[in-house]
């Protein structure tokens, strides 16, 4: 059996056969193991676990291993890394499922029902912000991107995305609270 730390990235991401073959074989159980644990829950079936599993190998190898390239072993080791990818692949999997599985003849016409809400964006005054957290506000709420696509595109840890989040509302929290009394009239 493959050792999972064996393995030759750059071969593997070079898209070599063998290595491919051997890394599937070395990752294989984490990665099931990671899919059966976040899908747990969900008492899902084994089809489901092992789509779900398939759906991580798919997308380490899709667009000539572009998500395998990323991997930085100064970041983390391959099996916490993969697990990140298994667990994210699993969500994706869970949500793909369940936008699916309801047909949209069986819903409520009110359900369906679309509210007009007008929402204003937001005026953040010029130097309140920094202009990363301008930016990671922008991909959270503008264009709806996820804490791990946005560090993955920042090259930065998950957390400092999350950090860096805190402290914009924060400031933001700030600086429309001291605003509030003169807005009375």
């Amino acid at each position: 059996m493959a050792d999972l730390n064996q393995i030759d990235l750059r071969a593997l991401a070079r898209g070599d056969k063998r290595t491919w073959d051997a890394f599937v074989i070395a990752a294989a159980p984490l990665i099931n193991a990671v899919v059966r644990r976040t899908l747990g829950a969900y008492r899902l079936g084994e089809d489901d676990v092992m789509d779900a599993a398939q759906d991580v190998f798919v997308r380490l190898c899709a667009q000539e291993f572009r998500l395998l390239k990323t991997y930085d072993p100064d970041r983390a080791g391959l099996s916490t890394w993969l697990s990140v990818v298994s667990r994210s692949c699993a969500i994706d999997h869970l949500r793909r499922r369940r936008h699916a599985t309801e047909p949209i003849d069986d819903v409520p016409e009110a359900v369906l029902g679309v509210e007009d809400r007008h929402v204003e964006k937001l005026k953040v005054p010029d130097g309140l912000l920094t202009a990363r957290q301008m930016l990671i506000l922008k991909y959270l709420y503008d264009e709806e991107r996820d804490v791990t696509e946005i560090a993955k595109l920042l090259s930065v840890d998950a957390q400092t995305i999350r950090s860096t989040h805190h402290k914009a509302l924060q400031r933001l929290r700030a600086h429309f609270r001291e605003e509030e009394p003169s807005r009375g009239g």
